[in-house]
């Protein structure tokens, strides 16, 4: 582990290197002595004989990740649009101003700062996460007029929570908390970028490690009043951990009434919710008051935007890989379905899955219509805590409801869980087997030198029979363009209906991506569908 934890500081090291010999020569000293501590560990690592010298190896390696971490965000801090949305927010803040329900449009649109567009036709141009980064980055922002206000109390949360969870793991597996923090530049990439889940992360590694220890004996004592309170904070922080919740509390009953029986697990088990609730609770006391309405649909905004179509997940079927779906919405219902099936099957078998809790939340995402990847991997360190700190040994008193006798042979469980899992698969069925709603044949009106063009006709025919309301974009590869202007043609097509529409692409040019096809997209919301159509290169006669 020592080893694998040097060897993966070497990954994005020669960029960072580079870069700053270009424009920090001094920073670039620094990083060239961090090559050369990972050299000296990396012998260390295969030549050291007692583990207290390993220890300080571990040490080593994990002081110079930090290091590391610093160089980089020396060299950027600017941050992404969590970043610049959670910096508006600290100075809103720090003038007296609401944070919830306030359009702050001018932050998007320059410096790739990605906006996140709704399916029907708008974009979500405020504030949707839990206030508590906002709250930390309000006093920063006093002294640093920037978003480096936000993306430094996110930096210096991931960094924390290496340290901690560092500390908090057995020896054996510290440098692989080092790794999976640090090494690969890939959570300092958002932490860079200012997400708040790195706030989440940090608040996690108490709550996950040793997490059966939490209420032994039937008293939460001050360590599982410590757990609660980070708990309460993480999902004051952003609204990943509200997804791992449940879960925690339902494998936490289990383990209790295993040691107490049904009442004393349900008594510790309440205070230790009791008291998270309590702490989410005065951390959202302040922005609460300010508007009680515009605080509760800010914090669900990214549960009820109707956000467009993006990520890894099995959306791309209809995205990416057919014409479209007649039936997007099956794909959130999969999501929901899946996540309630994994948590009856937790509870089921928390014996087995327990040591899972902190990974199995995450897989409800993959159906979902934003299944990002950053919802998966923002959060893995929680799984090696979880990996590290929970052998199978802590869960074999946890209760388990009691099967029927056909039912508790190995593959009558499988059988079992796979009938948990079975109406998240069906929904996914049917939203992926759905056609496009639309059927469009698109006539591009070409730029002079053919690389691009200015405007488009399309034909537009609605199969089904519920009004449409279409929303146009382009997309070549992965991802969407802003929306298009709609010159010409009617804002609703009824049912079975057909019309042609005159569109013209943002900027009045859109050029030919080199070696992909371009689409034109047509979203809808309410029902939520998209309809794609290949945009020809060639065929219609250029306008002069």
């Amino acid at each position: 582990m020592t080893l694998i934890g040097t060897v993966s500081l070497f990954i994005g090291t020669r960029g960072t290197w580079t870069e700053a010999m270009g424009t920090h020569p001094p920073l670039a000293a620094v990083v060239s002595a961090c090559y050369a501590g990972i050299l000296v560990a990396g012998v260390a690592a295969c030549a050291v004989r007692t583990r207290r010298a390993l220890v300080r190896v571990d040490a080593g390696v994990l002081l110079i990740a930090l290091l590391l971490v610093a160089c980089r965000y020396a060299l950027h801090h600017a941050g992404a649009d969590e970043g610049v949305l959670t910096a508006q927010a600290a100075h809103a803040l720090d003038q007296g101003r609401p944070i919830y329900g306030q359009p702050w449009p001018w932050l998007f649109g320059h410096s790739g700062i990605a906006l996140t567009k709704t399916m029907g036709g708008g974009a979500d141009y405020t504030y949707g996460y839990p206030p508590l980064t906002a709250l930390l980055a309000a006093p920063v922002h006093l002294v640093v007029h920037s978003t480096a206000a936000a993306t430094l109390v996110t930096t210096g949360a991931l960094m924390a929570g290496a340290v901690l969870l560092w500390l908090m793991l057995p020896a054996p597996w510290r440098s692989a908390a080092t790794a999976v923090c640090l090494g690969f530049d890939l959570l300092p990439q958002y932490a860079r970028a200012g997400y708040p889940a790195m706030l989440v992360f940090a608040l996690l590694v108490p709550v996950v490690v040793r997490w059966p220890e939490t209420g032994a004996g039937g008293r939460l004592g001050r360590s599982g009043v410590v757990r609660a309170l980070c708990l309460g904070g993480a999902c004051a922080s952003q609204q990943l951990a509200w997804f791992l919740t449940p879960f925690l509390l339902v494998a936490l009953y289990a383990v209790r009434r295993g040691e107490l029986g049904g009442r004393g697990a349900l008594a510790v088990t309440a205070r230790y919710a009791g008291t998270a609730l309590l702490s989410w609770s005065l951390l959202n006391a302040y922005v609460a008051a300010q508007d009680p309405v515009d605080w509760l649909h800010g914090i669900l905004l990214p549960l009820t935007q109707n956000a467009i179509l993006h990520g890894q997940g099995v959306v791309d079927i209809s995205y990416y890989f057919t014409d479209g779906s007649s039936r997007l919405s099956f794909y959130s219902y999969g999501s929901v379905l899946l996540l309630l099936g994994l948590l009856a099957a937790t509870c089921l078998f928390v014996r087995r899955l327990g040591p899972a809790v902190a990974v199995l939340p995450w897989a409800s995402f993959y159906f979902a219509t934003r299944s990002q990847d950053g919802y998966f991997l923002m959060l893995t360190p929680l799984w090696l805590a979880a990996l590290a700190t929970v052998p199978a040994s802590a869960l074999a008193g946890a209760w388990q409801p009691r099967l029927p006798a056909a039912l508790r042979g190995r593959r009558a469980k499988a059988a079992v869980l796979g009938g948990l899992l079975v109406p998240a698969v069906a929904c996914v069925g049917v939203a992926a087997a759905s056609p496009p709603p639309l059927s469009m044949t698109v006539v591009p009106r070409l730029a002079r030198a053919h690389h691009g063009l200015t405007a488009v006709t399309v034909r537009v025919a609605n199969r089904g029979s519920v009004a449409l309301t279409p929303h146009f974009a382009s997309r070549s590869g992965q991802g969407s363009s802003a929306w298009w202007t709609v010159e010409a043609g009617p804002r609703t097509l009824g049912p079975h209906a057909a019309t042609t529409y005159r569109l013209r692409p943002p900027g009045g040019y859109r050029a030919f991506p080199a070696h992909q096809h371009l689409y034109l997209t047509a979203f809808t919301d309410g029902p939520m569908t998209v309809t794609s159509a290949l945009v020809p290169s060639a065929g219609a006669a250029p306008r002069h």
